[in-house]
């Protein structure tokens, strides 16, 4: 969104500079975001920014019911209808057939078939229906 405010790391030459930018414009272009920063208007300003990390304020992220930020995901125990603990979700990779939720050295899909629920209140998901030894 234009005008939007974004703080971003720099990965050059081993330093982890941050610094704050501005979103001008974004379009799309083969199914790609465009962004165009204030702060780069041209290709050589914008090598700056190659291999950089962008964040944005938690707050101002729309996100839609059944829709889960990572970040909120971490640290979840993952638990079965009965209450047996499976472990606690340590991140999520992202996969082109689904996200997986890593909990220890295993992968558990994100698909409706195996997630009965999630509480990010109570910092817990529910599974249901795993495959004998998908997180045993």
């Amino acid at each position: 969104m234009p005008g939007a405010r974004l703080t971003v790391a720099l990965h050059q030459a081993g330093d982890d500079e941050r610094a704050t930018v501005t979103i001008e414009s974004v379009r799309e272009h083969k199914g790609r975001l465009l962004i165009v920063l204030e702060q780069a208007h041209d290709a050589t300003a914008a090598q700056r920014y190659n291999g950089a990390t962008f964040f944005a304020p938690k707050e101002s992220l729309d996100v839609d019911e059944g829709e889960y930020l990572d970040v909120d995901l971490a640290g979840c125990t993952v638990r079965d209808e009965s209450g047996r603990v499976y472990g606690t979700v340590r991140g999520v990779e992202h996969y082109p057939s689904s996200d997986m939720l890593v909990i220890g050295e295993r992968l558990l899909p994100m698909v409706r078939a195996f997630i009965a629920s999630i509480d990010i209140k109570k910092k817990e998901i529910v599974v249901n229906d795993l495959p004998a030894g998908l997180l045993d």
